[in-house]
């Protein structure tokens, strides 16, 4: 059928519409691309046959150059299927007529693409985002090499950047090949931040992009720093911001003295760098002096305070101290930043997909055959939020959850409680503004606040622009009884005449404020314009004098009457200066005032001291009250996705505390606790996110019991590799190699498998990782590709690679 014999492929409906579909994506793409596309197109022999379009996707491939990408597809006719018919020739009723790499340019942000026709011609040529074709340069083929390089490297093991039908090689398979890859990353390093950065970077900077993460990445899970410093020092004397590369490599190297005198000499010259501060946190933190870190921290915030970074180092330095409400405090401050997802294809729904297992694979055995009950799931599991957590967010989760695993949720809590403003403290506050105290009629209202209600007003008005645009203002009432609607009308308008505001204007624009932009003396100006009139209006509620006589008459009639007074209420600002917790200071003021006003007017004299006395009196009352009352001045609101992430984090503990009783019951009455794989794969991945190592490995190993699931088998890896088991490491490794090839991921590093098998290699030396591999007797054909690793760490002198 002219199928690849052990390589996946996609058949198109259509000859050419993967690479028309393509090209119409590429303006999506923004930061390091896709994976290459290969696509050939296959011959029938007979005359009759007709031409066969089929793709798959492909990275480690050398992109340098046009006749590397060739070499690969001329590679394919080795992979066509031969003939299994009596008296036949051996050969396959499909050949390959023609082939196209494309390769994304993640610098110029251009598709490069080779067309091969077999036997024939190379044609080279580079697709803009408009798709339009243009002549290859050699700077073009430069960036292109280190684009795909790095896709290599940085996607290797990314769980969101699998797709079926992805071959992965080796992307450096040779001392001179890393050398190439040096060479192009010094080229083109100060170009690094045009490929964009992590998901928790706002900006890309010169040290912080993708270059220097997958530069660092190859490196450091090999740990071989040596090559990184060579490299970051050649650039460190170009650019002084590159010291923290160089800091950061010296600490892999465990040369901490050199790394100290480069974070002293670079601190002078670029004092603003917060990669270079988190550097010496960092470092900091090891030696256990969190209180130096914890300042070097708030001056990283101070140099980036749009960065999430910052605000998360800084929220860790509070943990490790035991500051658990500046710990809060600080996470509410993070800048949280929208995911998004990696540079993926759109591509029409093919034909029919081949994905062929290799015989070897199919014949060792490590792969079981996942049943239906294994993958079934209690849906309250399935339905966990946390899991779904990406980029910030699931960074900031991991910082809610580490504070709740070191003080317990009670603790979080009451610290919760008084770090935030919880929703009943906000209520109450807010039913204490809207009392009818603080609902002057007209009538009590004088002439002579006129100025000082337009203040009111216009101040009203700039902090409801202020606090979201919204507004206090109470819907007006509807009376039944066209009678009394003028008489209503008119009473309004006198009402509203005193605040300024035209009883004729439309609703929305009595809705929708003006905005006012004034200066902070003449903002402090109005909230004590506020707080006077508010009080006098109080002194004259509390004064028995005739006019407020009059008042009272008018309120009652209003009462009795069968018409709804409409009710205009000025208010302070809602919670940066609540009038509540400034209740005391703003009734001394009033006192002061009316005291003041004593001297200057003698016949006010009466008058003001029945008002101090009265407001002496109301103090005495709010005594008890106020004892008892909160204040707002040192809380703040909670952000929503932080108290979302509460609730995220509610629900993983409750299933937690579900399990883990169960768990003590089933073992006190003796009985076996069963769950379906799956099941136990994400309580594996839920006590991880709780810090109980311990239980989630006992979950990940009884999953790996009921089925295979690659990703228990990682879990388990990095926590053996760590306690140094060597059996249990490589008998892990063993069944992860043969999923990661059975799904073409034929590279041997970059990658999970060879992160912890070369930091196990470290610790115990190459010598036993080979020996104990040898005592085990896996299958040959799994052996040989097993040695791979152990071959990689000799060619690159791996430490621990000579004894």
């Amino acid at each position: 059928m002219g199928d690849f014999v052990s390589q996946p492929e996609f058949f198109e409906v259509e000859l050419g519409e993967s690479l028309i579909s393509r090209t119409e994506t590429l303006a999506s793409f923004r930061e390091l691309g896709p994976p290459d596309l290969c696509h050939v197109i296959k011959s029938g022999r007979a005359a009759s046959a007709k031409d066969i379009g089929s793709y798959h996707y492909v990275s480690g491939v050398d992109a340098s150059s046009s006749a590397a990408l060739a070499a690969y597809i001329n590679s394919l006719t080795y992979e066509l299927e031969q003939s299994q018919a009596w008296f036949s020739t051996g050969k396959s009723a499909y050949k390959l007529k023609s082939g196209a790499y494309c390769c994304f340019n993640a610098f110029s942000r251009v598709d490069v693409r080779v067309e091969v026709r077999i036997p024939g011609s190379v044609d080279a040529y580079v697709v803009d985002l408009r798709g339009e074709r243009h002549e290859p340069t050699p700077e073009i083929w430069q960036e292109v090499y280190l684009s795909a390089l790095l896709r290599a490297i940085l996607y290797a093991d990314d769980a969101n950047y699998r797709l079926a039908g992805y071959r992965k090689l080796d992307p450096i398979s040779s001392p001179d090949a890393e050398h190439r890859f040096l060479q192009a990353a010094e080229n083109l390093f100060f170009k690094g931040w045009q490929l964009g950065s992590d998901p928790e970077i706002q900006v890309a900077t010169v040290v912080s992009n993708h270059l220097t993460a997958g530069i660092l990445k190859y490196f450091g899970d090999a740990h071989r720093y040596e090559q990184a410093v060579n490299l970051f020092e050649k650039l460190y004397a170009r650019a002084p911001e590159v010291a923290a590369l160089v800091a950061q490599a010296y600490i892999g190297m465990n040369e901490e003295v050199k790394a100290v005198q480069i974070m002293h000499r670079a601190i002078q010259e670029t004092p603003q760098s917060y990669a270079l501060l988190h550097i010496q946190a960092d470092f900091l933190r090891t030696k256990g002096k969190t209180e130096w870190a914890l300042k070097l921290a708030k001056q990283a915030v101070n140099c980036a305070p749009s960065e999430f970074v910052t605000w998360a180092k800084l929220t860790e330095c509070y943990i490790e101290l035991g500051e658990w409400e500046s710990a809060l405090f600080t996470l509410n401050s993070c800048p949280m930043f929208t995911y998004n997802e990696r540079d993926l294809h759109r591509m029409p729904t093919p034909a029919r997909s081949h994905l062929p297992v290799k015989a070897f694979i199919a014949e060792s055995g490590l792969l079981d055959e996942e049943s239906a009950r294994d993958n079934e799931a209690d849906v309250a599991l399935l339905r966990l939020p946390a899991p779904a957590l990406r980029g910030t967010f699931a960074r900031a989760y991991a910082l809610l959850a580490r504070l709740t695993s070191q003080i317990g949720w009670d603790e979080l809590l009451k610290c919760r409680s008084s770090v935030f403003v919880m929703e009943e403290e906000y209520r109450a506050q807010k039913a204490t503004q809207d009392t009818p105290a603080a609902t002057p009629t007209t009538e009590q209202v004088p002439e002579q606040h006129a100025d000082a209600d337009t203040t009111v007003a216009e101040s009203e008005t700039s902090d409801s622009v202020d606090h979201g645009g919204e507004t206090d203002m109470p819907p007006l009432p509807v009376s039944d009884d066209t009678a009394d609607e003028e008489e209503e009308a008119s009473r309004l308008d006198r009402k509203l005449s005193h605040l300024n505001i035209s009883s004729h204007a439309n609703a929305s624009s009595q809705s929708i404020p003006t905005i006012k932009i004034s200066t902070e003396s003449d903002h402090e100006r109005e909230q004590q314009a506020i707080e006077s009139y508010l009080k006098e209006q109080e002194e004259r509620n509390a004064v028995p004098d005739s006019g407020a006589t009059n008042g009272h008459a008018d309120s009652e009639e209003d009462i009795k009457s069968d018409v709804p007074v409409p009710i205009v209420q000025v208010e302070a600002p809602p919670l940066e200066k609540p009038a509540q917790a400034q209740a005391s200071a703003a009734h001394a003021r009033t006192e002061s005032q009316a005291l003041a006003a004593a001297a200057t007017d003698p016949g006010a004299a009466g008058n003001a001291q029945a008002a101090a006395d009265a407001t002496t009196a109301e103090q005495a009352n709010d005594g008890a009250a106020a004892s008892n009352s909160f204040s707002f001045t040192n809380k703040r609101l909670c952000e929503r996705w932080l108290d979302n992430l509460f609730m995220v984090l509610y629900e993983d503990l409750r299933v937690y505390t579900i399990w883990r009783a169960e768990v003590a019951h089933y073992r006190a009455q003796s009985l076996p606790y069963r769950k379906t794989g799956t099941e136990w794969e994400i309580l594996g991945e839920l006590a991880l996110r709780l810090h109980h190592k311990e239980e989630g490995k006992d979950a990940f190993q009884r999953c790996v019991d009921s089925k295979f699931s690659a990703k228990a088998l990682l879990r388990l890896l990095e926590i053996y590799a760590e306690q140094k088991d060597v059996e249990r490491t490589l008998w892990t490794s063993l069944r992860l190699t043969a999923y990661h090839h059975r799904w073409y991921m034929e590279g041997s590093f970059p990658g999970a498998v060879a992160k912890n098998l070369f930091k196990l290699i470290k610790e115990v030396g190459l010598s036993k990782v080979s020996y104990t591999l040898v005592s085990m007797s896996p299958p040959p054909a799994i052996l040989r590709l097993m040695q791979n690793y152990l071959a990689y760490g000799q060619t690159f002198q791996l430490p621990g690679s000579t004894w």
